[in-house]
Parts: structure tokens; C-alpha cells; sequence
């Protein structure tokens, strides 16, 4: 299970947006923990408090540069505090790791041998110092990129206010890693401030800090940082609540509380957002306002991105956030539908496993049948090669979502050709283009699809939406 399903289980599971600082510090330890010795007081300290709020709270977060300023032992009780953390709640290691030369290694350590989850980095050497730790998928990274420092605005409001560093340093993370891998970590007591932050990233995890600095803001602080679907928020339990003893008490009332704020102010908003566009166009292309939309909800991101082929692209495509999207959604199970018509077929088929709710929608809208083949055939049970009822000799029109190679979309059609099913057409939604609709042709198959990567990007940079360079980098990768 990756971070990004680890903590939403957990956030369901105990009904919390609620992180915990566990961090060895000796002058917050509570008084009758003192008297022991200083590790055994702060170790003993630590289990208490994950006892107390193991079911109330999304994630932990220990602070290495504690346990750190306490040698040797301190690294021991680092350990002892990781093995204490239930395995279900995940582990965010706050190391502002910033160097460059120490990166490969360190990620290797927190992540194969301490176990964390994630880990908080420092974002001024750039991608390079990121990337050792995306190679592991089911990990991810916090970027700072704001603290609440105060002697720190004249660096992170520079050159301007109207555009701050911090904006750009989110802006520019953005391009490192997919949302399901980096998230923000935000400190702040402004909500403007976080309200700017969440507009540029709409589709990022924040991680909050020092949010309860001046006092509680909390419902403004919940408006300005939740996401359109009322999530992506992580909240900071005060450090000065961790020395209560009735901290179990002090967690599940500030638990309901953020609870109500969130609901009331999802009850405030719309349940289903709507969109509308912002620019217009001499000329449009027929789908203008869902390529806008699935950039704007994060479905496109630019940068250096590793795909599955093991190829770079200067994009990333992710369209598994738009079955959350009704509005949406509905406009892409339109655009496949009109291509549908035009074709001559039995039943559906999806390819495992990002089409399949595309694949189930479209059956449904068309009133067709769906099948699918399986991506691997279990060793128990029926061992069907394709899930669904079938005869031979049917014609299959399959669905994918994205071509880049046509691989899967082409190992999906043989494994239904295999059982006697005749395959003539395979609809996607995105073509990445470069030739890869003449493949699915030399193989025997029509290749359709709803956009090309050209249409999108000519379009995207009419909007302003990308910049003259990666509209170049862009279409360069289209005409190759």
C-alpha cells in the first residue's frame, strides 16, 4: 500500500485530519516524567502519548534533528519510537533533508530500513535532490515551502508579495513527482497565505505547521487549505496539548471540533463544483473546456516525468482523479460515446486497471455489455483469462485511457482474440501520438481516441495556460 492510500485509510479509519509531533524534547517533557532518566523519561513519554491517540489521529510525525541532538541514544529511541507506531498509521519523517551528495543513501535508510512513509525535504537544490527519493512508489515527500518564521518573509516574499518565492517553490515542485508522491508542508498562521498555496495546487496534500501560533484559527484555516472535495489538509495537534495527562480527552474533543468545521464548511460549499471557463478562443477545439479542466484539476502536469515504459516525458498524465469529478467525468464518457457510435461492436471491453471505471460507465451509458481481460490470471478460484459472460465470434471494442505505446491496449486485445472474441477497434482517450496509431495498425487494429497530445497542448498554451517553453519541449515530443 502506497502513503497516499495509507493515509486516507487511516484518516477514514479514525475520522482525523489530525497529525502528531512525537519529538524528544527535553524541555517539553511533562514534569513526572523527569524524574527518570532522560531517555528512559522521554521514551516512556513518547509510548504514552502514541497510546493515547493511536486512534484519533492520520499520521505521526517524528522530528529527526531530536533525536539527533541526543547521540547515539537518541538514534536508538528514534527506533524504538518507529517500532511503537502502529503499522496502519503511517510515519512522516521531518528531516528537511538538503543534501545533495546524501540523498540516495539517506532515502534507501528512512525508507528500506526505518520503514517511514515520508519524509520532508528542503526544495532549494532542486529536482536533483528530490529524485532519489520518487524512485520508491508506494513513498512519498513533503516540499517545504513556506515556514512561519518571521525573519524568513524577507527571503520568502521576495521579489514581491504578488509573487512570492514560496509561490514559485510550489509552483515548481509541482513538476517533481505525481500528487500521490509529493505533497506541501505549510507554515503558517495566515490563511491567506495557505488559501494562495491551495489555489496553485489544487490537487496536492499540505501538511500544516505553527498553524496554532496565534491562537485558534482553525475554521478559517480549514476554508483557506481543504480541497474542492473537502480533503488534502493535514492539521498539527498543539505541542502544548502532548503534556496533558488527559491528552486522550484533549485529541478527541479537538478532533470533533475540526470534524464540525469541516463539515459545515463543506455544507457551505457546493457538493459538486462547477466549472467554468476562463479564457476564449477565436477558434476552439470542440473539447477546449475539458482539456482546461483536467489541467486545472491537476490531470496534466509538466516536467520531467518517468513513465511506465521507462521513457522521460516532458508531461504526466494522470486521469484516475476524474471518476471523483462528476462533472467531468460525464464529459469524458461523452467524448468516448461519440466515437463509440461510430463503431460496430457486441460488447466493451476495459484494459485493467485505469479504464475499467471508464469501461463500466460507458457500458452503462450505452447499454452495452462489459468484459474485461485480467491483467494476471489468479492460481485459485475460476482462472478466467476474461471476467464477464461472452461468446465467440462477438466483436469487442476495447477502451483504454491513455496510448503511449499501445502495448497493453494490444496484450489486452490478444488475451480477448485468444478466446475467440474479434477485435477490430481500441479507443483511448489520450493518443501521446509519435506514430503509435500506425503500430496498432500493423497489427490488425482501428486506433481512435478522444485527444492527441498536440490538441492539448496547442490549446493549453492559447489559454496561457503553459509557457512558450514547455510548448516547444511539447511539440517537439509530438512531431518526433
Amino acid at each position: 500500500m502506497n502513503f497516499f492510500d495509507k493515509l486516507n485509510q487511516a484518516t477514514l479509519q479514525n475520522q482525523s485530519i489530525l497529525f502528531v509531533g512525537l519529538d524528544p524534547n527535553p524541555e517539553m517533557m511533562p514534569a513526572s516524567y523527569k524524574s527518570q532518566n532522560i531517555i528512559s523519561g522521554l521514551q516512556n513519554w513518547l509510548q504514552f502519548i502514541i497510546s493515547e491517540t493511536v486512534d484519533k489521529v492520520c499520521a505521526y510525525k517524528p522530528t529527526l534533528g531530536f533525536y539527533e541532538a541526543l547521540g547515539v541514544p537518541g538514534l536508538e529511541l528514534l527506533h524504538t519510537t518507529l517500532e511503537a507506531i502502529p503499522a496502519q498509521i503511517p510515519i512522516i519523517l521531518d528531516a528537511k533533508h538538503s543534501d545533495l551528495n546524501t540523498s540516495t543513501i539517506f532515502a534507501q535508510t528512512v525508507f528500506t530500513q526505518w520503514g517511514v512513509d515520508a519524509i520532508t525535504l528542503s526544495p532549494y537544490i532542486g529536482q536533483d535532490h528530490v529524485a532519489p527519493f520518487l524512485v520508491y512508489p508506494d513513498k512519498a515527500v513533503f516540499i517545504l515551502c513556506c515556514t512561519s518564521n518571521p525573519t524568513a518573509i524577507n527571503l520568502q516574499q521576495y521579489p514581491s508579495i504578488e509573487s512570492p518565492l514560496y509561490l514559485q517553490v510550489v509552483k515548481e515542485s509541482k513538476n517533481w513527482g505525481t500528487p500521490e508522491q509529493l505533497g506541501l508542508e505549510v507554515g503558517t498562521t495566515n490563511p491567506d497565505v495557505l488559501a494562495r498555496i491551495r489555489a496553485v495546487s489544487p490537487e496536492r496534500i499540505i501538511m500544516t505547521r505553527s498553524i496554532w501560533a496565534d491562537g485558534n484559527n482553525l475554521s478559517k484555516i480549514l476554508a483557506a487549505g481543504l480541497n474542492a472535495y473537502g480533503d488534502g489538509l493535514l492539521i498539527p495537534v498543539p505541542l502544548d496539548m502532548l503534556t496533558q495527562e488527559c491528552l486522550s480527552e484533549q485529541i478527541q474533543s479537538l478532533q470533533a471540533e475540526v470534524n464540525q468545521a469541516k463539515t459545515e464548511i463543506i455544507h457551505d460549499a457546493s457538493s459538486c463544483s462547477v466549472w467554468l471557463p476562463d479564457v476564449c478562443f477565436l477558434e476552439q477545439h470542440p473539447q477546449q473546456d475539458l482539456i482546461l479542466q483536467l489541467y486545472d484539476l491537476g490531470c496534466i502536469m509538466f516536467g520531467d516525468y518517468v513513465q511506465a515504459s521507462g521513457n522521460t516525458f516532458p508531461y504526466y498524465v494522470d486521469l484516475r482523479t476524474i471518476i471523483s469529478n462528476p462533472q467531468v467525468f460525464n464529459q469524458v464518457l461523452n467524448a468516448y460515446a461519440e466515437i463509440l457510435k461510430s463503431l460496430k461492436f457486441n460488447r466493451v471491453a476495459g484494459i485493467p486497471y485505469g479504464s475499467l471505471p471508464t469501461a463500466t460507465g460507458l457500458a452503462l451509458r450505452l447499454n452495452c455489455p462489459m468484459i474485461f481481460p485480467r491483467k494476471e490470471v489468479k492460481a485459485h478460484g475460476t482462472r478466467r483469462l476474461i471476467e464477464g459472460e461472452f461468446y465467440p465470434g462477438e466483436t469487442v471494442v476495447v477502451v483504454d485511457d491513455i496510448l503511449i505505446s499501445g502495448k497493453s491496449a494490444m496484450e489486452g486485445a490478444e488475451k480477448l482474440k485468444s478466446v475467440g472474441l474479434n477485435v477490430n477497434d481500441i479507443v483511448v482517450f489520450i493518443d501521446h501520438e509519435q506514430g503509435v496509431k500506425n503500430r496498432l495498425q500493423e497489427n490488425g487494429y482501428r486506433g481512435h481516441s478522444v485527444l492527441t497530445m498536440s490538441e492539448i497542448t496547442e490549446t493549453l498554451y492559447q489559454a496561457g495556460r503553459i509557457n512558450q517553453e514547455q510548448f516547444s519541449a511539447l511539440s517537439e515530443r509530438s512531431d518526433t
